[in-house]
């Protein structure tokens, strides 16, 4: 199987013409340092039209297909908003799957790297034990699947009086995987003054109910498909015996 971390989160951040192309979206310093470390020259459609608004608090519902650079178009806000000196969770991304969460935390570790800002992956199928621990050292973004969010919720590992922004990523895919009553269930747990931002290729009618329940006289975005400026991703799978594995994967590795 071919399994490359495309980082939607990174990789398909920007495209590049001029050096300003940042500067007029409001953005301060910690993030335009970001921006130059990266070496992001001018922000795509979803960013430009996204960035100055989730930087003023305001909720917003973006209707954006993957590979517009919509990670980039709430990772800089959430470095700007953050408190560094606060070690609790001040910001939750949702995301559909474990693949996801570990691009996009990868992808906001690279953003906040001048802010040093703690980001942690939580999803099912890794162990319990190191997610554990960072919760209880304290990081400043969580990134996770619903299930193990909720779970981490109950168990009271994961504290949620102190997020100021939460992120559902990919909204219309948690939907098709039957996770909108975890969702409920974690938005109904954050505190009263929070911002929430929408992201979704699609809009059927469950996320329409969900934004209008949910999200305080939002912004309403919609990016066209033939923004996207990632390359597209040829995905490939191999069905081999267990044992051929490692073997397997060390052809394909040589061979790409």
């Amino acid at each position: 199987m071919k399994n490359v971390i495309d980082i939607d989160a990174i990789s398909d951040a920007v495209e590049t013409t001029t050096p300003t192309g940042f500067a007029r979206l409001g953005l301060g310093p910690a993030a335009m340092q970001a921006i130059a470390t990266l070496g992001y020259e001018n922000p795509t459609v979803v960013q430009e039209r996204s960035i100055p608004i989730l930087i003023q608090g305001r909720d917003a519902i973006t209707q954006a297909p993957t590979g517009t650079g919509k990670t980039a178009a709430y990772g800089l806000p959430i470095v700007q908003m953050l408190d560094e000196r606060e070690q609790k969770t001040q910001a939750l991304v949702v995301v559909p799957t474990r693949e996801l969460a570990i691009q996009v935390a990868a992808a906001l570790d690279v953003l906040g790297k001048n802010r040093r800002m703690v980001t942690l992956p939580v999803y099912g199928g890794q162990a319990y034990g190191g997610q554990l621990r960072s919760l209880r050292t304290g990081v400043q973004v969580v990134v996770g699947t619903p299930g193990r969010l909720l779970d981490h919720l109950d168990r009271g590992t994961l504290i949620l009086d102190c997020v100021r922004m939460v992120v559902l990523d990919e909204a219309d895919e948690m939907l098709k995987m039957g996770f909108v009553e975890d969702i409920e269930k974690l938005l109904a747990a954050l505190p009263e003054a929070h911002q929430t931002v929408l992201f979704s290729a699609t809009m059927p009618p469950r996320i329409k109910n969900l934004a209008k329940q949910y999200l305080n006289n939002p912004e309403h975005i919609t990016i066209a498909g033939g923004s996207a400026v990632g390359p597209d991703v040829k995905q490939v799978y191999y069905e081999v015996n267990w044992t051929d594995k490692p073997r397997a994967l060390a052809r394909i590795l040589e061979f790409e």
